[in-house]
């Protein structure tokens, strides 16, 4: 049923992936060489930033935002087959995947840009990183919730 306390986690994904696709990714500030610089990344787009804040170039990076806008739909997706706890269980694995590639194309587009730089300091990752990490700790309890409720279906079938 829509209650169950597993609906609450999987809601909180999808909200930690509109928050993801909503802000700031990742900060990285060129202050050693002079010039002022910044570079942000958000789930659309890579932005060049001088001193007084004019875009100075821009690219995009819609992957992150394909990633994060699927493990939401995957998300709400899973609300839906509580009927079917195997099957949610199901798009909850593949949803922990999809999280991790997200994590891990922040992370290659991150140290690609600070070599690409010469930055002597890694950047700043913001909210909307630490929030994918946080959704997928509300994946996996979700996930632990299923398996408990799955347990006891199975013992109470066992009684008759």
């Amino acid at each position: 049923m829509i209650q169950r306390v597993q609906t609450i986690f999987l809601l909180l994904v999808v909200i930690c992936m509109g928050v993801t696709i909503g802000s700031t990714l990742w900060v990285q500030t060129q202050t050693g060489s002079g010039s002022g610089d910044s570079w942000e990344l958000s789930a659309f787009m890579l932005t060049n930033l001088d001193a007084s804040g004019e875009v100075v170039q821009s690219s995009s990076k819609w992957y992150l935002a394909a990633l994060a806008s699927f493990a939401g739909l995957l998300a709400l997706i899973a609300i839906f087959q509580y009927k079917n706890r195997t099957r949610q269980m199901m798009f909850n694995m593949i949803n922990s995947l999809v999280m991790v590639g997200l994590v891990v194309a922040v992370f290659l587009t991150t140290n690609g840009i600070n070599s690409a730089l010469n930055a002597t300091t890694s950047g700043t990752y913001q909210i909307g990183f630490w929030v994918v990490l946080a959704a997928m700790v509300f994946n996996m309890l979700a996930n632990r919730f299923i398996k408990k409720d799955e347990a006891l279906v199975r013992s109470v079938d066992r009684i008759r």
